[in-house]
């Protein structure tokens, strides 16, 4: 708030009356000029905070990247042999008892509370626009695994289903079971693909942004 208060006695000719101006002016430079210091210190602080909640969140997004990766290589053997499995049992017309088949997925979550922070709080308008930049490429990275993931998840559920309620006493699946399975399955590991493309990326981004984001 700034206040101008008039002056105590009525100025005495043009004289008195411009210096008091000038004064006027001076003083309200001055404020001005603090005021914007003390805001341009206030998102200074805001950015920073911001940069330092953001770099610690990605860090953790980014530990448990190589095991989630070593995971989803298991799932895709998995499908594979699953596939290989159901051929067998297309070529003899004999299902094999002793080849376990097994479908699952899990979805890796990621925290994102220091991002959706920047932004309610608009501190991503006050860091460099590259700095910004390359904090929002990685969080839209890890918004597009998880909709991935989403989607194979939902992908998984469709292939399992052939295998819900069923007993060791059922009969075998019939050939045209057993190629909808397979076109079931198939569908998954399309999905899983993308899975691991946006992952690996992720984590190749990840590993690039901490070599030069010490935290």
């Amino acid at each position: 708030m700034l206040d101008v208060h008039p002056p105590h006695q009525a100025p005495h000719g043009w004289r008195d009356f411009l210096i008091h101006l000038f004064t006027i002016t001076i003083g309200l430079l001055i404020a001005l000029s603090l005021e914007g210091v003390v805001e341009w210190q206030h998102h200074r602080h805001l950015a920073h905070d911001a940069a330092v909640s953001m770099t610690a969140e990605i860090a953790s997004n980014a530990k448990g990247m190589p095991a989630t990766l070593t995971d989803l290589k298991k799932r895709q053997d998995e499908l594979a042999h699953d596939v290989d499995v159901l051929k067998e049992f297309l070529r003899t017309k004999k299902f094999p008892k002793q080849n376990n088949m097994e479908i699952s997925f899990g979805i890796r979550t990621f925290d994102n509370v220091g991002w959706r922070t920047a932004q309610t709080t608009g501190a991503l308008s006050y860091m460099p626009y590259d700095e910004a930049e390359d904090f929002a490429s990685i969080y839209n990275g890890q918004d597009l695994l998880a909709e991935s993931e989403k989607s194979a998840a939902r992908d998984a559920m469709i292939a399992l289903a052939p295998f819900l309620n069923t007993k060791d006493s059922d009969p075998d699946p019939t050939p045209e079971q057993a190629q909808a399975i397979i076109d079931k399955i198939s569908i998954l590991e399309s999905q899983i693909l993308l899975v691991n493309s946006f992952m690996t990326a992720l984590d190749e981004q990840y590993t690039k942004f901490l070599a030069t984001h010490p935290h």
